[in-house]
C-alpha cells in the first residue's frame, strides 16, 4: 500500500505530463476532481437499481465500500470507480419477478465469489490463460448479447410513457455532439435530467415518499437467500466482469504508460470482494466503470486520491434516505429512455471488441460462434432442466464458449482452418 505524494507545485499540470495513481494535486482541486468522478458514475449507477427495483441508496454505499477496498487491495497503484454493473440487469430482473429481491442478492454474491477466485488464479498463474478461453470473438459476442438481451425492458419502459422517452433520448442525443470536454462525457446523466424536468411538467412525478423522508439514516439492508435454480442466469456476468475488469487495466496502462499487468488478479480479486459485499447486503453487483476513466482522460489525473475521496462523496450520499427518494420518483419513461441508449451501447461495446481486436469474419469459426449465440441471447432462449432454467444470457455465453473451442479444436485436427483473409487477398471470382 503506498501514499500519495503531492505533484509539483499541487496546481497546474505541465504539457505532456499526468498526474499518476501515486501523486495528488492540492487537496482543493483533488476533493473538485473527486466530485466530478462521482457526477460521472451517478447516472450509470443509479440506472441498475432504479431499473431492477433495488435501493439506490444501498447500491450506493455499497459501490463506495466497495471502491474503497479496491484501492486497498491493489495497492493503491490502480484507479478505478466501482459502480452498478449493467451486467446483472438480465438476470436480476428474470428473478425479482417470481424469486424476489433476497434470491436476486444470493445470484449476486455467488458471481462476486467466483469472480474472486478468478482474480486469485489469474495472480497466481497470470492472464494468458484468460485470452485462449475467452479470445475476443467470444468476449465480444457475449458482452454484446447481454445489451441485446435487455431491450424488452428498454421497451416495456418507454411504452409506459413514449413522449417523455423520445425527449430523454434527444437530449442524450444532443448533449453528446453539442458540447466538448466533461459535459458530452456526461451526456447520459444530463439527459435524464432533462426527461425528470419534463416528466415533472408532465405530472409525472410523485413526491410524497421524498417530503416523508429522513435527512440521515442508514440503507435499507437485505440478507440474500439462495436457489440453485437461479444460479443459471447470474453465472455468465462472471465471464463480462473478467473483460471489464482486463479492459480497465489495460486502458489504464495505455492512459499512464505504465504496466499494470501484475495486480490484474488483483483488479479481479478486489471487484469480487466488492461484488460479494453488494450481494450480502442488498446492492447491485460492482464493476470498474468507464465512465470515470473519461473523467481521467479530460483532465489527465489519474490520481487514486481523486477515487479515494469520490468514494467519501458517495458514501455520505449514501446515508441520506431523502436522497434515495428522490432517486427512485425517476419515472419510466426517463428510465426508459436512458435505457434505450445505454443498452443499445453495451450491445455495441460487444461489436467494439471485435473491431479492436481485429477479428476475422471471413473465419466460419468466428462468424458461426457469434451468429449462434447473439440469435440465442436476443431471442431469450429458454431450457428447463428439472428445477433449473436456463435463459438466453445464459445459454448464449454457454454457446459462444462451446461452438468456438468445439469448431476451433476440430478445424485444427482436420486440418480445415481458414487463413485470415487480408486487404487485397483475390477470391474466388476474381
Amino acid at each position: 500500500m503506498q501514499g500519495w505524494t503531492l505533484y509539483r507545485d499541487g496546481r497546474t499540470i505541465r504539457p505532456g505530463e499526468v498526474v499518476g495513481p501515486g501523486q495528488r494535486l492540492s487537496w482543493p482541486r483533488t476533493i473538485g476532481i473527486g466530485a466530478q468522478h462521482v457526477v460521472a458514475m451517478f447516472g450509470a449507477t443509479f440506472l441498475v437499481p432504479l431499473i431492477t427495483g433495488f435501493p439506490p441508496s444501498t447500491t450506493l454505499f455499497f459501490s463506495a465500500i466497495g471502491t474503497f477496498g479496491f484501492l486497498l487491495i491493489t495497492g493503491n497503484r490502480l484507479p478505478s470507480y466501482l459502480g452498478s454493473s449493467f451486467a446483472f440487469i438480465a438476470p436480476i430482473g428474470a428473478v425479482m419477478g417470481t424469486h424476489g429481491m433476497s434470491t436476486a442478492l444470493g445470484g449476486i454474491l455467488v458471481v462476486g465469489v467466483l469472480l474472486a477466485l478468478v482474480g486469485v488464479v489469474v495472480h497466481v498463474a497470470g492472464a494468458h490463460w484468460i485470452d485462449v478461453v475467452m479470445p475476443p470473438v467470444v468476449t465480444g459476442t457475449i458482452v454484446a448479447l447481454i445489451g441485446f438481451n435487455l431491450a424488452p425492458a428498454a421497451w416495456g419502459n418507454v411504452s409506459a410513457a413514449p413522449v417523455t422517452a423520445i425527449v430523454t433520448i434527444a437530449a442524450i442525443v444532443l448533449i453528446t455532439v453539442l458540447f466538448r470536454g466533461i459535459l458530452g462525457r456526461l451526456a447520459v446523466l444530463l439527459g435524464v435530467l432533462v426527461g425528470y424536468a419534463v416528466a415533472a411538467w408532465r405530472g409525472e412525478i410523485d413526491f410524497t415518499k421524498v417530503g416523508e423522508a429522513d435527512w440521515v439514516g442508514l440503507p435499507q439492508f437485505t440478507t440474500p437467500t439462495f436457489d440453485l435454480a437461479t444460479l443459471g442466469l447470474f453465472i455468465p456476468v462472471v465471464l463480462v466482469l473478467i473483460a471489464e475488469n482486463i479492459g480497465h487495466v489495460k486502458s489504464v496502462a495505455a492512459m499512464t504508460g505504465d504496466n499494470y499487468d501484475a495486480i490484474t488478479g488483483r483488479a479481479l480479486i478486489a471487484d469480487g470482494v466488492a461484488t460479494t459485499l453488494a450481494g450480502a447486503g442488498g446492492g447491485s453487483g460492482t464493476t470498474t466503470y468507464a465512465e470515470n476513466i473519461g473523467v481521467m482522460a479530460a483532465t489527465r489525473v489519474y490520481s487514486t486520491a481523486a477515487y479515494a475521496t469520490a468514494a467519501t462523496f458517495a458514501l455520505v450520499l449514501s446515508l441520506s434516505p431523502k436522497f434515495g427518494e428522490v432517486i427512485n420518483t425517476v419515472p419510466a419513461g426517463v428510465l426508459g429512455g436512458a435505457a434505450t441508449v445505454l443498452y443499445g451501447m453495451i450491445g455495441v461495446l460487444g461489436a467494439r471488441i471485435w473491431v479492436q481486436a481485429k477479428v476475422d469474419f471471413s473465419d466460419p469459426v468466428n462468424l458461426t460462434t457469434a451468429g449462434i449465440a447473439l440469435i440465442v441471447g436476443i431471442a431469450n432462449y429458454t431450457w428447463v432442466a428439472g428445477d433449473l432454467t436456463f435463459e438466453g444470457i445464459a445459454l448464449g455465453t454457454a454457446s459462444a464458449l462451446l461452438v468456438y473451442h468445439v469448431m476451433r479444436a476440430i478445424s485444427r485436427w482436420r486440418g480445415t482452418a481458414v487463413e485470415p483473409v487480408r486487404a487485397g487477398t483475390p477470391v474466388d471470382g476474381d
